[in-house]
């Protein structure tokens, strides 16, 4: 079985999208559709703790354009300080954190990347994020380099295929709108993620899910949080 996912290159991501990339033969990063022309997305925002509460962090882009941009084309707004408030907040937010030290030096690192491409800035924050985890980065794939085009599940179907892929792992939220008969005429097995976020130790009452890995990292560092994602195996 060769077991293919598909996300967009999301922003410093939350821990189910490295449970994609752990269980996972190859990631597809979609960086080859539209961006989303209204709001923010998950490829440039993700949810942390900031005095104790979960709020969004926004990496700002440019809207200043007519027609459409795909997800390798969506540009970064520079004319805002954003990158130095960014890591301002983070560092804030996380001081007492066990792992700090640790930590954000590479949050820096990622954050300071030199472009103007929300695409390339969240490629390199993931290998570093992958690199520090122990994680196979030869698994991603971007979709642009395919030359695979479609919409809907037809494109996922042949995502699955240019890669060699005869399993689709789904995220959980997918069933509503995946055509399962699509998959079932191609002859592609159809999985699910049925991830179940792990808890850890948090500076808040209760247990607050969905937040960037950077949290998790903060809490519990690198070894900790490659043992979060990989229950039952030694860490690298």
């Amino acid at each position: 079985m060769t077991l293919v996912a598909i996300h967009q290159p999301t922003f410093l991501p939350w821990l189910g999208w490295w449970d994609k990339l752990v269980r996972a033969d190859v990631l597809v990063l979609l960086d080859d559709v539209q961006f989303s022309k209204k709001g923010g997305t998950w490829m440039n925002r993700v949810r942390m703790l900031v005095g104790g509460e979960p709020r969004w962090l926004t990496v700002p882009v440019d809207r200043a354009y007519t027609g459409t941009r795909r997800v390798r084309e969506m540009r970064t707004d520079e004319s805002k300080p954003w990158r130095e408030n960014l890591l301002a907040t983070i560092r804030a937010s996380y001081a007492r954190a066990p792992f700090v030290e640790e930590v954000l030096p590479v949050v820096d690192d990622a954050l300071a990347t030199q472009t103007d491409h929300i695409a390339e800035l969240n490629e390199r924050a993931i290998g570093l994020l992958a690199d520090g985890l122990g994680l196979d980065t030869s698994k991603l794939v971007r979709q642009s380099e395919l030359g695979v085009s479609g919409e809907g599940t037809g494109l996922l179907v042949e995502l699955c295929r240019a890669v060699g892929g005869n399993t689709y792992l789904s995220g959980d939220g997918a069933d509503g709108y995946l055509e399962n008969e699509v998959f079932d005429a191609a002859k592609l097995e159809l999985t699910f993620q049925e991830f179940t976020p792990p808890r850890y130790a948090q500076p808040v009452t209760g247990y607050v899910s969905g937040l960037s890995v950077i949290d998790a990292l903060m809490s519990c560092g690198w070894r900790g949080t490659s043992d979060l994602l990989r229950p039952g195996k030694a860490s690298p």
